[in-house]
């Protein structure tokens, strides 16, 4: 049986793998075409082409993962949602699979997500170029004991966040952002003495810049929060054809004027603005994570 459910996730990872590269060839000679011909209205014609290409890389993962009944999920929404909006996506994060998740549960159904992603992860191999592709907004964070060497560096991961965000002004945009930092575990929690049971203490600084750099533009806020009822999956698992089971509820929040056009870095009052409220929404999460845990359990035993 282990050598079946093996030789399964090989199987399904090399399938999709095998999307993966299919769907990167054409948007490896678009984004060429985009880099060498800087004609703004032929770079968005451009991106609106590699969207729609990054749509059917989606499409197929979706199928092959969710088509063999290992990915259930059930979403709840408070509000529509429109494809055609501008959204700010902010989300808990706990393992790879949310990513797959939330392109499944969210594709089609808003704009196609564009992820905060470590500046890092531009090398990975044949995702970091495409990733740049599809205009991901890269992130580089400065510990701060870097930080009390190079002063000068202060400020500096917040403008080129800014500067990613300008380019979403003219297409519709579903701004991703997992503002934890990180994948949440319970060691991760302990060490950094977070005042929340299912969560890290989020960070503010991404969010306030994608706010502050086109706030004005976001329809909405969508505070999405992912329950694992059976535990944290892992990847291989999901290809293995483990039965994951996911919660996916997603409140839609209003963008308030408040949060909008401050400036995060030298003004304190809109920097404890953004602090307070995000705060709110952290604790109104982690007390949300702990009832659809409870619900998804109830419903198990009348089952």
């Amino acid at each position: 049986m282990a050598a079946f459910k093996n030789l399964r996730g090989v199987i399904i990872f090399s399938v999709l793998t095998i999307n993966t590269m299919f769907w990167f060839v054409p948007i490896l000679l678009l984004a060429l075409v985009k880099l060498l011909l800087p004609i703004p209205s032929l770079r968005r014609s451009i991106t609106r082409v590699i969207m729609w290409i990054g749509d059917q890389w989606v499409v197929v993962n979706r199928y092959m993962l969710a088509g063999g009944g290992t990915l259930q999920w059930r979403a709840e929404t408070s509000e529509p949602l429109r494809l055609d909006g501008w959204y700010l996506v902010i989300a808990n994060h706990q393992t790879w699979v949310d990513i797959l998740v939330l392109q499944t549960v969210l594709n089609r159904r808003i704009p196609f997500l564009k992820f905060f992603i470590k500046q890092e992860l531009v090398w990975f191999p044949v995702l970091g170029i495409a990733w740049w592709a599809m205009d991901m907004p890269f992130m580089k964070r400065y510990k701060q004991s870097y930080l009390a060497k190079h002063p000068e560096k202060k400020g500096k991961d917040l403008e080129a966040t800014r500067k990613a965000c300008e380019k979403f002004k003219d297409t519709p945009t579903s701004v991703i952002n997992f503002i934890e930092g990180t994948r949440f575990s319970e060691a991760k929690r302990d060490a950094r003495h977070s005042p929340y049971r299912n969560l890290l203490a989020p960070r503010a600084g991404g969010i306030a810049i994608a706010l502050s750099s086109m706030g004005q533009l976001f329809d909405a806020v969508l505070d999405v929060t992912l329950v694992y009822p059976d535990g944290i999956p892992k990847f291989w698992n999901l290809c293995c054809g483990d039965s994951v089971r996911v919660i996916v509820d997603v409140r839609v929040r209003p963008c308030d004027d408040n949060l909008v056009g401050g400036d995060y870095q030298n003004d304190r009052a809109y920097r404890r603005g953004v602090h307070q409220w995000l705060t709110g929404v952290w604790q109104e999460k982690d007390d949300r994570i702990d009832a659809l845990r409870d619900d998804s359990q109830s419903r198990s035993r009348v089952a």
